[in-house]
């Protein structure tokens, strides 16, 4: 058999570079673990996405080592709008000068940057190369590429998404799956000046608990789109007809601006939000982001999640054992912590369904200045949603943590 052959032996081949591959390659290499890094895209590329980061996914980001000042569009967002099905706004304050707890930024420009942060970190970076299947022998994992190239790793991690191409050749798919969520999204220049610097969040009465949403970015356009729940009855063809009529609501075109100007097509991607109810790993394989469904059930956040699950990923490999110990290692993992946040968040979701309740829960939070400064704080994720919830992660510091990025 010629060298060329012959498999490429690494410890992890990471299926994807988006942000929970790319923190899986960086924690990968403090570990002092070789990975190699597949995807299908060349970087930059486009992602549809909302392009939100919650205060939890900033302070991953500054541990990994992320410069937020390496992407043109980064927004740091201090004022956050929210107007309930009956129309009544309230603007909820962030806490100031203590670090970033909410921003935007452009996904093409955000994940690039981290792919070349995985690249500078030592992980091996192999653009437009796609995974044609995976096979999971006793000591190891065998990955083949369309190049006609084989990696040989101790683990696969997969980032790839929801239509994950390893969790199919593992024979590890939902039957008939498309997502919990389905969103659109689209840009928009020449917006008003609340568009440039706030975050509003509509609660339309029409699409609860849905939501609209106009997100500044730092390049003085706006992210505006909305996201409903498969199960609202909005046939999925059904939003691009929606869509026209909700930017012309007055108190959605009122932000915008009379000037508001679409700079390209909008964009609609499923999003999966069942962590906890797909398997988790599979043979040699662990499931990271969208691939493991991680996607916040109530907000369709999926950024600090796909960062989280990358990291834990690799903390479970390190911490060794056979297969079975690192496998169950991370599974219990996430179930002790991230599936109970999900589980509540799916509750509260379902509860803002009903468009009273989703009244009464702006009008309470609203009452003081306490009570908006913390319900975005809980809505950013600065901790976690069911931190109330699991003694085990109370500490003096779980409400009064500094934001990311102080200094």
């Amino acid at each position: 058999m010629s060298d060329a052959a012959q498999p490429e032996i690494v410890d992890l081949c990471i299926v994807g570079a988006g942000p929970a591959g790319c923190a899986s390659a960086i924690s990968a290499s403090a570990s002092g673990l070789s990975a190699v890094v597949v995807d299908k895209a060349t970087f930059p590329r486009e992602k549809c996405c909302g392009d939100g980061l919650t205060a939890g996914a900033l302070r991953v980001l500054e541990e990994l080592g992320f410069d937020p000042s390496t992407v043109p569009s980064w927004k740091v967002v201090n004022d956050v709008v929210v107007s309930g099905p009956s129309g009544k706004a309230v603007t909820y304050q962030l806490p100031a000068g203590a670090g970033q707890y909410a921003a935007v930024a452009r996904r093409v420009e955000l994940d690039h940057e981290l792919v070349n942060l995985a690249r500078s970190s030592g992980a091996d970076i192999r653009e437009a190369t796609s995974v044609k299947a995976v096979s999971p022998a006793e000591d190891h994992i065998l990955v083949d590429l369309d190049d006609g190239s084989k990696v040989a790793a101790r683990y696969v991690i997969a980032a790839d998404g929801m239509w994950s191409t390893v969790r199919k050749s593992l024979g590890l798919t939902a039957a008939n799956y498309r997502g919990d969520w389905h969103a659109f999204r689209q840009y928009f220049t020449n917006v008003n000046p609340d568009a440039t610097n706030g975050l509003y969040v509509w609660f339309e009465p029409d699409i609860t608990p849905g939501y609209v949403w106009s997100f500044p970015l730092g390049d003085g356009s706006a992210n505006v789109g909305f996201g409903i729940q498969r199960d609202k009855g909005i046939a999925i063809q059904e939003m691009k007809t929606l869509w026209p009529d909700l930017l012309q609501r007055p108190h959605i075109a009122a932000v915008l601006g009379p000037d508001a100007t679409p700079e390209g097509p909008h964009r609609a991607w499923p999003i999966p939000a069942r962590l906890g109810k797909l398997e988790l790993t599979g043979p040699r394989t662990l499931f990271v982001g969208d691939a493991a469904t991680a996607t916040d059930p109530m907000t369709g956040e999926g950024i600090g999640q796909a960062l989280e699950t990358g990291i834990e990923a690799v903390r479970a490999i390190v911490a060794g054992g056979t297969e079975m110990d690192v496998r169950k290692r991370y599974e219990r993992d996430l179930k002790r912590s991230m599936v109970k946040d999900h589980a509540l968040a799916r509750t509260l979701s379902s509860l803002l369904g009903n468009n009273t309740i989703a009244n009464a829960a702006v009008a309470l939070t609203g009452v003081t200045d306490w009570t908006r400064r913390n319900f975005a704080r809980w809505l950013f994720e600065d901790y976690p949603r069911a931190v109330l919830g699991t003694p085990r992660r109370w500490n003096r510091k779980m409400f009064s943590k500094p934001g990311a990025y102080r200094n």
